[in-house]
């Protein structure tokens, strides 16, 4: 029983029991799944990047997609976010083959900034373009001459993505907040 007494401040040291020397030393709590390193981080990544990438590949694919400011800073935030959440899930297969933690503050907080700024781009222009889209669908009455359906999936789908950013900048986030 190797375990030291406090030795400046007269505090009372907890008593040894007869359990306590079976348990071993404490450990580090685990990871939460949704934090980068664990699989559930690399599951948000991972999905991330698909809707991603749907959404990109949906509205370029459309000839007209230019003639909207907002359709163009769709294709630019979607491709941001492609980019970034492809990067991070390499990180995160590395980190996992390897077994190694993420936990670095300064990892932790490149992973917020990233997270935070590629969801805020993302998010605004998933809504720009839904707000165009609901004008030449519902109010111009122009989807017979425009790719609508495209238009919308599209948008959707950078929604999507959205919602996919989110948990990993809150996880990210905390961790970085509760970090001492």
């Amino acid at each position: 029983m190797n375990m030291s007494r406090p030795s400046v401040h007269p505090v009372e040291a907890p008593p040894f029991t007869e359990g306590a020397a079976n348990h071993g030393p404490r450990v580090r709590m685990k990871d939460v799944q949704g934090m980068p390193g664990t699989p559930g981080g690399l599951g948000l990544r991972l999905c991330q990047f698909v809707f991603a990438v749907v959404s990109l590949s949906v509205m370029a694919s459309t000839s007209d997609f230019a003639t909207a400011t907002a359709f163009t800073y769709l294709v630019a935030a979607v491709g941001l976010q492609c980019l970034w959440s492809f990067l991070l899930a390499i990180v995160d297969i590395y980190a996992l083959l390897v077994r190694r933690s993420l936990r670095n503050p300064r990892v932790v907080s490149f992973f917020t900034i990233g997270d935070g700024l590629t969801s805020t781009l993302t998010f605004a222009s998933a809504c720009a373009s839904a707000g165009i889209t609901v004008l030449i669908a519902n109010d111009l009455n122009k989807c017979a001459i425009n790719h609508c359906a495209r238009f919308e999936a599209a948008t959707a789908m950078a929604f999507m993505s959205w919602f996919a950013t989110s948990p990993s900048f809150l996880m990210n986030f905390w961790a970085l907040a509760s970090h001492r």
